[in-house]
């Protein structure tokens, strides 16, 4: 009985096959043609509305585009303000996590740079103060 139905899975199986394919293309093709036929639509409209609304625009363009280009920049600064305002407070956020010695990322590469800088100023100093001694002593 086993090797009767594995036969029967066997024979079946193209068959089954075919038709599963047969069902994703019929999808696929409708699904395509509906896109399709919406993007026509909405294309058409498109065209339709600013034929309609082109001459508006020309009639309007006096008082439209000072207001379209106050209300961008009215815009840009209060992104720009929210940007460096949220920038401002991460940064607080940071010096507090390093002044507290909570070990903030890029701590490390601070500390790196600072004694770098000690250093070098150590140097300039050192050559400074053997410049001075030796013009006095000459």
């Amino acid at each position: 009985m086993a090797e009767t139905e594995i036969q029967y899975q066997r024979h079946n199986y193209p068959q089954h096959q075919t038709r599963c394919t047969t069902i994703k293309a019929a999808t696929a093709v409708t699904a395509g043609g509906s896109l399709l036929i919406l993007a026509g639509l909405i294309l058409a409209g498109t065209i339709i509305s600013l034929t309609i609304v082109t001459p508006l625009f020309v009639i309007f363009s006096p008082v439209l585009v000072p207001a379209v280009i106050s209300v961008s920049l009215l815009s840009l600064g209060f992104l720009a303000s929210g940007g460096f305002g949220v920038a401002a407070i991460t940064v607080l956020a940071w010096i507090y996590r390093y002044v507290t010695g909570k070990h903030p990322p890029g701590a490390d590469q601070l500390d790196t740079v600072r004694q770098k800088l000690l250093n070098k100023a150590r140097e300039i100093k050192e050559y400074g103060h053997q410049q001075i001694t030796g013009a006095q002593a000459s």
